[in-house]
């Protein structure tokens, strides 16, 4: 007994079973990732080393080159690509497509580990991450007060809010643009310096000397036990003035004499606006191989419980959102599918002309697509363009067999059959050139998903979740609809039973007709086929050929470049001439923000703006 005959003698039983795959499809869809496109990330590790105030050429020689040598001898590495910037040195290791991320950023900070010591003293501790360090950030955010200075504001950033974006389940790295981080500014007088014959060594020896903070030990009596504190910060410019640099006949110079002292910040080289406002920009890295939309989610829930804790005066702007853009991607596609399942349920109406034969594929199309989510959840792929794209195609496909079942009943019930006999006979005549169809079309995609390089890991879940489209449509199109043929199909009554009897029509009419002109003349055929062969490689030696079309994601991005040697005042001159002219056409243009770096990646000549339109 077939499976379309159990299905037709049982059909509780074909109900319970096309029921069971709608129910794994539903529970598989709230647990699927969701991407904009499939996961093609390849295993990046980057490392930054900062050595503050160095020249780029010492910064490669003492560290660039003694980090590359480190990594160099890692498995699986595929490239290593370096960069030695004044006072930063980034190295970015890309890893083969089979290398675990995990694994391979451990592998790095073991191999930067055991080179640790060869770099300078004064250099901060590198920092591994799993991504890369200089690709662009999934979010950009801006954090504007108008009420608290710069300094305020990024001690309130680093305390409450980067750490609690850092620890968002994939994000890679969190980093802070135009922060003003409160400093003590010494600016020395080397006329003054020569006058006392003293260095600038000499005067950050005595710095280091008397701004420290030492342990002093413990005293102890019978009953109690107190741990002695030597606090000998600085933290006042006063006291920073009183410092003893040395003493010169009998009198003490000191560095308030041959310099002048105040509060600062540490660092004012990148300038952050947003709309016009002076504020600290936050750009979010997503690691390699993470949900960018699951970022944001997390991220902008992380920022709508922050809001109920910021200071009065404080606001955080959303720069720039990549994922507003795969969500809408994703948006479309499902929208295009849904259009596409309706129209095809009209053309079947249109040929068929029987509500109740259209009623059938009506049925087991949504219960093949929606099984298809249980086959993309169990193969460990994610919702995507291109996965959503195969289930479109995949409609096309889906129905085929349905229909072919389907019309094959009809046939027999119009010949005069009973619906049991119509729906027995006629999936028996069918069932194996339905499997024949399957087979083919399974050994057509299969072998996309073993496509090598970075396209062929893009197609790799497109081919697999159309062939499981082709076997989930084969299954029901064999069990659910033989099964519905034989209780929804109305029998033709008064017409004797004749197997080979062929339903007459006017479109079949034509087809006969054409088919017979085809036979007679095949000699024309074979040209046609060829010269519409012919055409279409010309036209495909004409078509532009790109990896992913290019799209509108509503975000701008205005590079600025002033000449070489420009200082960051005279570029940020520059840049806000642009910036008022854009502040006075925002609202005709519907931009949204405009968020504006400066000095970026230190660099007082580069600047760039970008405009999220609503």
């Amino acid at each position: 007994m077939t499976l379309s005959e159990l299905s037709i003698r049982r059909p509780v039983l074909a109900a319970v079973l096309s029921l069971l795959i709608v129910v794994a499809g539903l529970a598989s869809i709230s647990s699927l990732p969701i991407r904009e496109l499939p996961d093609v990330d390849s295993s990046v590790v980057s490392v930054t080393t900062t050595y503050t105030g160095a020249a780029p050429e010492i910064v490669d020689t003492d560290i660039t080159e003694v980090i590359d040598s480190a990594v160099a001898g890692i498995s699986g590495v595929k490239t290593i690509t370096s960069s030695s910037q004044r006072g930063r040195s980034t190295t970015t290791i890309e890893f083969e497509l089979d290398r675990d991320i995990d694994e391979a950023a451990g592998d790095v900070r073991a191999a930067v580990a055991r080179v640790r010591g060869q770099l300078p003293d004064e250099v901060d501790e590198p920092q591994v991450v799993k991504s890369d360090s200089d690709a662009d950030p999934v979010m950009r955010l801006a954090v504007y007060s108008d009420r608290m200075t710069p300094s305020e504001v990024t001690d309130y950033l680093e305390r409450f809010i980067v750490d609690r974006i850092t620890t968002i389940d994939g994000v890679a790295n969190v980093r802070v643009y135009g922060e003003r981080r409160a400093a003590i500014r010494i600016w020395l007088d080397r006329g003054r310096l020569a006058a006392h014959n003293l260095t600038v060594a000499d005067v950050e020896a005595a710095l280091r000397n008397n701004n420290v903070e030492l342990p002093a030990g413990e005293v102890e009596s019978n009953t109690r036990l107190f741990t002695v504190r030597l606090d000998s910060r600085l933290s006042t410019p006063e006291q920073f003035s009183e410092i003893l640099l040395k003493e010169a006949d009998g009198a003490a110079i000191r560095l308030g004499d041959v310099a002048r002292v105040n509060i600062g910040v540490e660092d004012d080289s990148t300038i952050v606006r947003a709309n016009g406002l002076t504020a600290i920009g936050i750009a979010v890295q997503r690691q390699s191989q993470s949900n960018t939309i699951a970022i944001s989610n997390a991220v902008k829930a992380e920022l709508a419980r922050l809001n109920e804790q910021l200071p009065e005066g404080m606001q955080i702007f959303v720069g720039s959102d990549d994922a507003v853009f795969v969500s809408a991607s994703i948006k479309e596609v499902v929208t295009a599918l849904a259009i596409s399942l309706v129209l095809v349920v009209l053309v079947i109406l249109v040929f068929l002309r029987s509500v109740r034969a259209t009623l059938i594929p009506a049925i087991t199309i949504p219960v093949s697509l929606i099984g298809c989510f249980s086959l993309i959840y169990i193969l460990g792929f994610s919702l995507n363009v291109l996965t959503l794209l195969a289930l479109l195609l995949a409609i096309g496909l889906v129905v085929d067999d349905a229909i072919v079942m389907l019309e094959n009943i009809e046939r027999r019930l119009a010949s005069g059959e009973t619906r049991l006999q119509a729906a027995v006979r006629g999936s028996r005549q069918v069932t194996f050139a339905i499997l024949a169809t399957s087979i083919t079309l399974i050994a057509v995609f299969v072998p996309i998903s073993f496509l090598q390089g970075a396209a062929g890991k893009l197609f790799t879940e497109f081919g697999f979740v159309l062939a499981s489209a082709v076997v989930i449509s084969t299954f029901v199109a064999l069990s659910a609809c033989p099964a519905l043929a034989s209780k929804i199909l109305k029998a033709r009554e008064g017409v004797e039973a004749d197997e080979t009897a062929m339903p007459e029509g006017r479109v079949y009419r034509w087809y006969r007709g054409a088919v017979k002109a085809a036979i007679a003349n095949p000699l024309v055929v074979i040209a046609l086929c060829v010269g519409f062969a012919g055409s279409s490689y010309l036209a495909y030696q004409t078509v532009p050929q790109e990896l992913t079309p290019t799209e509108d994601r509503s975000v701008m991005f205005i590079p600025l470049t002033a000449p070489q040697g420009s200082s960051l005042k005279y570029t940020d001159q520059q840049v806000a001439e642009l910036e008022d002219k854009l502040v006075a056409v925002q609202d005709k243009l519907n931009i949204d923000i405009i968020y504006t770096f400066t000095g970026f990646r230190d660099r007082p000549y580069r600047s760039f703006i970008v405009l999220r339109f609503a």
